[in-house]
Order: structure tokens, then sequence, then C-alpha cells
């Protein structure tokens, strides 16, 4: 466990959250959730669920509903031929990850994955000992991996993580994109892949979302797709998470809920058939929103000068390339680098963003704008303001 550490969103939250405590007005850009409310009839499924609870153990690998509702979700979003023995669920997609680490890797092999990350990659990866390969994808090259890069780097890893769209940049493979790496894929037989998409359903400007194994069906034997409640309907707290994938992968996770969880509460099964199943209205609402947001945003950081930063089109965050600031000062404190900078911001303007360097990138800084609109408002002037009275 002296491996692992806390996350570094987290503790900007806290510090952001502290300080509103303490009187000052914050507007947190900080923590990555979605801040809407699941629609009614999920609420309507738990209360019935309540009425009728056995107090008896669930199954491992989930309730038939629930294994259905998903699989049927799969197909509405393009990937179809999974069956119930391919599911199996969990508590949330951190809780689905971290369980294929532990069923995948063992100590000191290779899991290789972009950078940019998700900083619980890192953490997931050091916990079971397995050797990180990072493949950095900068601002100057979209925040994204390219075939060749992808290809130099496989020989010798044992999983392949990718996240599309990103957190933290927002970032969204195209289906050229996915197709062109699909085809790197395919020479490698030995790697595992697991597609952590769990944005899948914020995607913007009609872009659509696409898969490996829509491009390469050939790639489904060792393809494992994460998805998961919590940015899509508006369910962090719900912690209901899900994989499809091989038999054999799937039987190994449902066998670690065995002996860690036991099983996803049966409320919340309830709840989750209802999000699936039911009107999908606030969902899609929600992805226009956030798409009229990130226009928002993106507008702002790009009329700083000296900022970069390619365009997102999916998820909820926008990351900037702020390292133009390095070097200045602000009112006399010095801004040397990217954790330097968000603790200013946040001092001085009562803005709290998370430096990029936990992501990997200390160049940048993470932007998550699924605040109130006029919280973003307020808050993006602030942003914009602190950076022209750097000198």
């Amino acid at each position: 466990m002296s491996r692992a550490k806390p996350s570094a969103i987290m503790a900007v939250a806290e510090k952001a959250k502290a300080l509103k405590a303490a009187g000052r007005d914050i507007v947190s850009f900080s923590i990555g959730v979605p801040n809407f409310l699941p629609g009614e009839h999920v609420y309507a499924a738990a209360r019935e669920a309540l009425t009728r609870d056995s107090g008896q153990y669930g199954s491992n690998r989930g309730p038939d509903a629930l294994l259905d509702a998903f699989i049927k979700h799969l197909e509405d979003g393009g990937l179809k031929g999974y069956g119930r023995k391919n599911i199996a669920t969990g508590i949330g997609a951190k809780h689905m990850l971290y369980s294929l680490a532990e069923a995948l890797l063992d100590p000191g092999d290779t899991i290789a994955f972009p950078v940019p990350y998700w900083t619980t990659y890192v953490d997931i990866a050091d916990i079971v000992g397995a050797q990180k390969r990072l493949l950095p994808c900068p601002a100057s090259q979209n925040y994204k991996l390219t075939p060749d890069q992808l290809d130099a780097a496989l020989p010798g890893v044992k999983v392949f993580l990718f996240n599309n769209p990103s957190n933290p940049t927002g970032m969204v493979y195209g289906k050229d994109e996915i197709a062109a790496l699909a085809d790197v894929l395919v020479k490698h037989p030995d790697v595992w892949i697991v597609c952590d998409d769990i944005y899948n359903r914020m995607v913007f400007d009609g872009v659509g979302y696409h898969n490996f194994v829509n491009a390469r069906p050939e790639l489904r034997e060792r393809t494992i797709q994460v998805d998961s409640l919590s940015k899509t309907y508006g369910m962090p707290g719900w912690r209901v998470g899900f994989i499809a994938g091989p038999e054999s992968v799937a039987q190994a996770m449902v066998t670690l809920n065995s002996n860690h969880i036991t099983n996803v509460p049966e409320v919340v099964n309830a709840a989750a058939v209802a999000a699936l199943s039911g009107p999908q209205t606030i969902t899609e609402r929600k992805c226009a929103e956030f798409q009229a947001k990130r226009d928002e945003v993106l507008a702002a950081v790009l009329s700083i000068p000296g900022v970069v930063c390619p365009r997102p089109q999916g998820a909820f965050y926008v990351f900037p390339d702020i390292s133009v600031a390095f070097g200045k000062s602000h009112c006399g404190v010095k801004i040397g680098n990217d954790v330097e900078l968000c603790n200013a911001l946040l001092e001085v303007k009562g803005v709290a963003c998370v430096p990029g360097s936990a992501f990997g990138d200390p160049n940048a800084l993470r932007i998550s704008y699924t605040c109130p609109t006029e919280q973003l408002a307020d808050g993006l002037k602030r942003f914009v303001e602190f950076f022209a009275e750097l000198t």
C-alpha cells in the first residue's frame, strides 16, 4: 500500500471545499462529477425495490435484469454480440479497472497507456506491481496517440489501456483514427486491450463514438469494454460499473467479486436497470448542454495569449497548455509550474483547477465545466483575469 498515493483531484477538491467553508467565494472546476441527477423513474425503481427487499445476498455477476439492460445499452451504442456470460458488474468503473488489473497483470508485467492519463491508472498499476509504459501525447499532437507510436510501444506489453473520450483532455478519436489504431493492435496478438469508455454517450459535434471491436472484429476475444452509470446518468455516488469482454475475463471478475464485494446492492441494481432501460432524455439534454459549455470554456481559454488548447469533443473537460505562464509572477508570487499556478489561481481568484501533472502533463491544467452555468461564466472571467495580471 505504500506504493499507492491519494487522488490529486480529491486533494484539490478538498482544499476548495475548506476555503468555501471558511467563507471564500469559490468556483470549482476541479472534480469530474456530472452535477445532475437521474430521472424520477430511477428513484421510483429504488423505492419499489425496497418494498420487496429479501435481505439476501445477490449474484456475484449481477442480476439477469441488469445484465440484459447493459447488453441492450451496448447494442444501442453499436456493440453487438455480447451475452450474459460476457458481462460482470461491480462498484463503479474504478472497481472494474482495479479488478481487471488483478485479473490480467502479474507483478512485473507491463501495462501501456497514453499520457495525459486519468490519475488512477498509475496508482492501480503501482499497487498490483505492474511496470508502466507511458506514451506521451502532448498538445502538439492534439493529445492523441498515433498508430506508429502505438506500434513501437506494444512489444512486451501485457495490457494496453485506452480511454476514449478522454479524461482529462476531452479528446475523442474519430472513426478513421480508431480504425488505424485497431489495425496496429491486430499485429500484436498477445496484448489485452482495455477500453475505458465511460464517457461514450458524452460526444459532441456529430463525431460519434467508435470502438476497436467494430473496426476489427477479430479483436473481440481480447478486448474488454469498461462502462459506468456515473457520468452518463448523473449517478456517480450510486457506484455501478460494468465490463463486457471474453467469457474467461468476465468469469475472473465474477470470481473476484465473490471474494471481494459479493454483489452490488439490490436496491442499486434496480436503480441501474431503470437508468439503462428508461427514458434517455436527461442524458441527451445534458450532452447538448455540455457541448455549449465546452464552447464557452474553449473560447475563454483561447482568448489568453500564448495558451494552447486542442478542441475537445467529448466528456466535460478542457485541458489547456498553460506553460506560457511559467516564469511569470502574479502580485509578486512567482509561477514556476502547474502546481504553483493552480495554487495561486485558487488563493487569489477562488478558482479551483487540477494541475496537469496529476495527469502526467505538467504543462497543462484541467477544467471540469459541469458547474452551474452562472458559476461557469464567473469562474472563466476570473480565470482570464488571472492570466491578464501576470507580469
